[in-house]
């Protein structure tokens, strides 16, 4: 699949989290909930799923050209192994949220992750009955590593550089989703800050950004 247009992404990318956090948190102490795990070893700061350097080296030498979608998520620095499905976009041009809470959702109208460009990758905090999949996101660190598993069994890995909190409605998209010239780039997205019960929904975006 080719780059998509930058706008597309932004338009996008703004809303994901918006739609995927808008249940009513239950409290910080429930159990967080169990994600599927292909390594049921795992736990939370462990590797859940090794990449080996020739998987990681050759997965990082195609970056840029187009690649397969992806399927599968692994996150070792917080025990995350999970399911990738397609997200698209409805009549308005926003993403629309994954229905289920253990799964992330990847916007198929961006590129895939490891082509040129931002991939985003969006998620659930949380839910009405406890801890979704991206519960434990704002626990990543700069130099966490990200592997993305690939329909056509290719793997591509990514670093984290950083991470924000922004107002929802002061995102600033220049800075979210411009690649500022770089290959391919990814952005974790899920909610954060405080819950605003009239809305429905929380008031700030958190977001992981990895190259």
């Amino acid at each position: 699949m080719t780059v998509r247009a930058l706008l597309a992404i932004a338009a996008a990318g703004v809303l994901v989290a918006v739609g995927a956090c808008a249940a009513e948190p239950a409290p910080r102490e429930a159990t967080p909930v169990s994600v599927q795990n292909e390594n049921p070893t795992g736990a939370e700061g462990g590797n859940t799923r090794p990449v080996s350097d020739a998987q990681a080296g050759g997965a990082a030498d195609a970056r840029g050209a187009d690649v397969a979608r992806p399927v599968r998520l692994h996150i070792p620095a917080i025990g995350l192994s999970t399911r990738v499905i397609p997200l698209r976009l409805d009549a308005k041009g926003k993403l629309i949220a994954p229905e289920s809470f253990d799964r992330v959702g990847w916007n198929k109208s961006g590129p895939e992750p490891g082509e040129r460009g931002v991939a985003v990758i969006a998620g659930h905090v949380d839910s009405t009955t406890g801890p979704a999949v991206f519960y434990r996101l704002p626990k990543l660190r700069k130099g966490d590593r990200v592997h993305v598993d690939r329909a056509d069994g290719t793997s591509v890995t990514f670093v984290v550089n950083r991470l924000a909190r922004y107002p929802k409605d002061r995102i600033p998209d220049k800075e979210v989703y411009g690649s500022g010239g770089a290959d391919a780039q990814l952005r974790l997205i899920t909610c954060g800050g405080t819950f605003d019960r009239q809305r429905r929904s929380y008031r700030d975006n958190v977001i992981v950004f990895a190259s």
